[in-house]
């Protein structure tokens, strides 16, 4: 299973991992911030939880590529 997490409070909106993982990721129109789809929010970390291993490289790519560091991308 893939958990990938975003602190979406402290995107900056530079919208890399839209880029990189368009099927993960899109930008608000409503606040510039990048959205994490499917996922669930707990006090302003939004989770999703996949057994679609096939997404793992490309949110590992934009967990590497943000530039403020808020994206995680873990394994279980």
């Amino acid at each position: 299973m893939v958990i990938i997490t975003l602190q979406r409070n402290k995107c900056i909106g530079c919208n890399y991992c839209v880029e990189l993982a368009p099927n993960q990721f899109q930008m608000s129109k409503k606040d510039g911030k990048s959205v994490l789809l499917r996922a669930n929010d707990k006090k302003g970390f939004f989770t999703l939880k996949s057994n679609e291993n096939d997404i793992l490289e490309v949110c590992e790519n934009a967990s590497k590529a943000c530039p403020v560091k808020i994206i995680s991308v873990k394994i279980v």
